[in-house]
């Protein structure tokens, strides 16, 4: 049943902060209501792990195999790693202490250019995280230099935990020393099988494609695809716009409307998949 409080404005678009096995489809009326109360889109996943091959999904993992369920070379990769680095559950002091220049720097090195987290917005991101009273915190430091070089920001519901960040230093990308293998064996070792959650979910289909996190996810670590639906609304204004740029949505350039598109175009093909 609909209830306004289960929806939050996250980027002037209306979402839903349960965790996304409860998403259900919105009628009209549910849709105008939320409009009327801000936002100018709705943003909604509905029938989440379909069998239905869909245009939208979530990239999830429902399993911890340990050592055993990965490949020879993953397998060392993750152990040269817990050698090299001590992954831990910290606080928000913690995270607030070391997380900003980690945070910085991964967004620097994306070959899609986002803009720089600052320090204040770093601290209101970590004060709205508490606030929710939901988050889970993570990092990675060199074992020889305490040098904290990755971390990870989580939502935990009651039976299922979101992998909401996660960053690296690239310097240490690139040095054979596989810092996110740790960080998210220990975490699937964590959710999976200490709490015993019915999932870890890294989020859904990236409509930016800045990083390339979930395909890592899938290849090395088995998580899945679970299809779902996707239901875009917007007020009629931005509707009016969504309908006039998107047959032109190939030529844009400008990331917030491209990908606004790329939404777009996940969403019809959806539509067009329910029978």
């Amino acid at each position: 049943m609909f209830k306004i409080t289960n929806y939050k404005i996250y980027k002037h678009a209306w979402i839903d902060k349960r965790a996304p096995h409860f998403g259900e489809k919105l009628d009209s009326t549910s849709i105008s209501e939320l409009l009327s109360n801000g936002g100018i889109m709705v943003r909604n996943t509905y029938d989440f792990d379909c069998e239905k091959e869909t245009s939208f999904w979530y990239v999830v993992k429902d399993k911890f195999g340990g050592m055993e369920e990965l490949s020879s070379k993953k397998r060392n990769q993750v152990k040269k790693s817990l050698k090299t680095y001590n992954v831990k559950k910290v606080s928000a002091e913690e995270i607030l202490s070391v997380g900003l220049p980690i945070y910085q720097e991964a967004c620097e090195s994306y070959k899609v250019k986002t803009s720089i987290i600052t320090s204040n917005e770093f601290r209101s991101r970590i004060a709205s995280c508490e606030k929710m009273g939901r988050s889970d915190y993570w990092c990675v430091y060199n074992k020889e230099t305490n040098e904290a070089v990755a971390l990870a920001i989580n939502t935990v519901f009651e039976d299922c935990c979101e992998y909401n960040t996660m960053k690296c230093k690239p310097k240490v990308m690139r040095n054979s020393t596989y810092p996110y293998y740790g960080l998210i064996y220990e975490m699937n070792r964590y959710y999976l099988e200490e709490l015993k959650l019915k999932y870890v979910n890294d989020g859904s289909r990236s409509i930016t494609e800045h990083s390339n996190i979930q395909q890592f996810l899938i290849d090395t670590f088995h998580f899945r695809k679970a299809y779902c639906r996707l239901q875009v609304e917007y007020k009629w204004w931005m509707r009016v716009l969504i309908t006039f740029l998107y047959p032109f949505r190939s030529k844009i350039l400008y990331l917030p409307i491209r990908s606004l598109l790329r939404m777009e175009s996940f969403a019809r093909l959806s539509k067009n998949t329910i029978k």
